[in-house]
């Protein structure tokens, strides 16, 4: 898999019937390595060893409804209360994160409330923060720490 835009962290692979798979912590299971998942991981990896979010407030590829049709995310962040803190949308590293990627990221955002989303295909990382009362997001260099947000 190709070097990502995102600190080099140490993973676990493991091979069976020629397809490799990588260890999920937040799922405790190995999952076939598709060149999103090797996106997903390293924002779990950003998630939990640069930001500090505790592994307990963080979910992996859930579904959820959104208007009726069954969508699923890739990475959440919960507030202690249940609430989404942060939306997480992976692409692969040879998509675009274009004006759709962020559209379809506003559409499960209506459903889940979060305060803040991102999206990257590994290479470029968007970050932003909504704005529900005017129905907009702005644009951040970064999102949170924990600490400094102490959600």
């Amino acid at each position: 898999m190709q070097q990502l835009n995102f600190p080099v962290y140490n993973f676990r692979f493991k091979n069976s019937e020629n397809k490799v798979s990588i260890f999920d912590e937040i799922r405790k299971k190995f999952i076939i390595l598709t060149p999103e998942e090797w996106v997903r991981q390293h924002v779990v990896r950003f998630l939990l060893e640069e930001k500090k979010y505790p592994k307990s407030l963080i979910n992996v590829e859930k579904l959820l409804n959104v208007n009726g049709l069954r969508k699923r995310y890739d990475v959440v962040v919960f507030n202690p209360d249940g609430s989404i803190f942060v939306l997480i949308e992976c692409k692969a590293p040879e998509i675009k994160t274009a004006q759709a990627t962020f559209d379809q990221i506003a559409r499960y955002n209506m459903t889940l409330k979060a305060e803040y989303m991102m999206v990257t295909n590994g290479h470029n990382h968007y970050f932003c923060q909504m704005d529900f009362e005017n129905e907009k997001y702005e644009f951040l260099n970064e999102l949170p720490d924990y600490k400094t947000k102490n959600i």
